[in-house]
């Protein structure tokens, strides 16, 4: 009798453990806006509400069998905007891969300044002038094609579907604004010379 006792408390244990699981780690409360996952949860230390959008496509890899999952996501980390790309295998480390992406059918970007995290599966973009560039594309694009290059995990790319963009910017980064793009330098107008 006791041993049916244990059972049934464990079992009522976890059942109950599901449903109290802090919702910052599931993804309850997100709405769609086209291809984008747009969180709209508060955090439970400052009360104020997570900003992030995220989408989601299958990835390739040269020392991968077959496709797997990656996430392209855009996020405000402590007041700051930041761009992730995640995977569900290793692509490199920081010392010895590139990234390159295109939007739609504008000219890509090659050796674009980023950095790979400890875990070797993600991938972020912080840099100022390299957000910048990137995000001045983003918006009202239908695609956008990532290629990382490494030595020692091979290449890996995605492309990422982006329908419903507009509304994915706009929630990640409304409390984070956007680093300028750099302003390109003016040539002189030639100067005539009196006669």
């Amino acid at each position: 009798m006791r041993g049916v006792a244990l059972v049934g408390l464990v079992v009522t244990g976890l059942v109950l453990g599901g449903c109290i699981r802090d919702p910052y780690v599931t993804n309850y409360d997100e709405i769609r806006s086209g291809e984008w996952w747009i969180s709209q949860q508060i955090d439970r230390v400052t009360g104020e509400e997570l900003p992030s959008a995220s989408v989601y496509e299958y990835a390739s890899n040269t020392n991968e069998d077959f496709p797997k999952p990656s996430s392209f996501q855009m996020t405000c980390l402590d007041g700051k905007p930041v761009v992730r790309f995640a995977f569900a295998f290793k692509v490199g480390n920081d010392k010895d891969t590139v990234l390159g992406y295109r939007f739609d059918d504008r000219p890509g970007h090659e050796n674009v300044e980023s950095r790979v995290l400890l875990g070797k599966q993600m991938v972020v973009i912080e840099e100022k002038a390299a957000l910048a560039q990137f995000m001045s594309e983003l918006r009202g694009a239908q695609a956008l094609y990532v290629r990382l290059r490494s030595m020692i995990l091979g290449r890996t790319a995605v492309e990422y579907a982006l329908e419903g963009s507009e509304a994915a910017i706009d929630a990640a980064f409304a409390k984070c604004p956007m680093p300028p793009l750099p302003s390109q330098p003016q040539r002189r107008a030639s100067q005539k010379r009196p006669n």
